[in-house]
């Protein structure tokens, strides 16, 4: 059984574009999800989409918590991703869906033929960026370093669109506007000087936080609220295991996820036929 909270496919399904999946030369992220969730259902899976809310034992096994009911299970994987980091700036939440968004697959198209600003410098920021260049009237790139952190080619292709502005060594310090965004204020992280960039949206891309607290009585977590594993990706309590980028790891990707899925699930059938 497969528990879901939004939409199936997680993040990947927002990707515009996914050109590191072995095998398949380039494919758009919501097509690559939508692959694999009817393989699965196809194998003998059930889906619901249901948010787990709490994990606990009792005498018949482990017992997820949603708002609808409870499911018994001998083993669970655990596979709740990664939240998308707020800047934490006054008004962000007030303006969430007001101008300020976290998605340029689900909300760029609203803001066709305006400017906007992307926050952030990794390669979710540039693909969004990218993305959004090509029905924005313009495009800044908001980023608190003097250089990205991303792969050469989302560089080298942002680099080619006339529409996108640099705004390196620099950070939203305060969001302008009524009930809509009008604007954001950048400071320079080298001078301190200020300025203001007139935009109707601004798309955050500053990277993922963890939202495993439901789960912490029954699992191993570090100080920034990841699982902690081992190579089989067991999670500390005999029958619960974690895949995906809600784990401790350095690097996260879709075919780093993909080998903890492998990994957790192994793993979960031969805790099951040890019972």
């Amino acid at each position: 059984l497969i528990l879901e909270k939004n939409g199936f496919g997680g993040q990947i399904a927002w990707s515009p574009r996914v050109d590191n999946f072995p095998g398949i030369p380039s494919i758009s992220g919501a097509e690559l999800s939508d692959r694999m969730f009817s393989q699965a259902l196809d194998m003998g899976a059930e889906a619901e989409l249901l948010e787990a809310v709490g994990l606990r034992r009792s005498e018949a096994g482990l017992v997820v918590i949603t708002p609808e009911g409870e499911y018994t299970a001998k083993a669970v994987v655990l596979a709740t991703g990664a939240q998308h980091r707020k800047l934490g700036v006054d008004r962000e939440d007030e303006l969430a869906g007001n101008g300020v968004c976290y998605c340029a697959v689900c909300d760029g198209a609203f803001y066709k033929d305006r400017p906007v600003a992307v926050a952030g410098g990794g390669d979710a920021a540039l693909q969004d960026a990218l993305l959004l260049s090509n029905g924005c009237s313009e495009v800044y790139i908001i980023h608190r370093r003097d250089e990205f952190r991303a792969e050469a080619a989302n560089v080298s292709a942002l680099m080619s669109r006339p529409n996108v502005k640099l705004c390196m060594s620099s950070r939203i310090v305060a969001l302008e506007g009524g009930d809509e965004l009008t604007g954001v204020v950048i400071e320079s992280v080298t001078d301190g000087q200020r300025r203001t960039l007139n935009i109707d949206g601004l798309f955050v891309a500053v990277g993922y936080e963890s939202g495993n607290a439901a789960f912490a009585e029954l699992t191993s977590q570090d100080a920034a609220g990841w699982f902690v594993t081992n190579e089989d990706c067991a999670v500390g309590t005999p029958g619960v295991f974690a895949a995906g980028d809600c784990r401790a790891k350095t690097i996260r990707q879709l075919t780093t996820a993909v080998g903890d899925g492998a990994a957790a699930a192994v793993s979960a059938c031969r805790y099951i036929d040890k019972l």
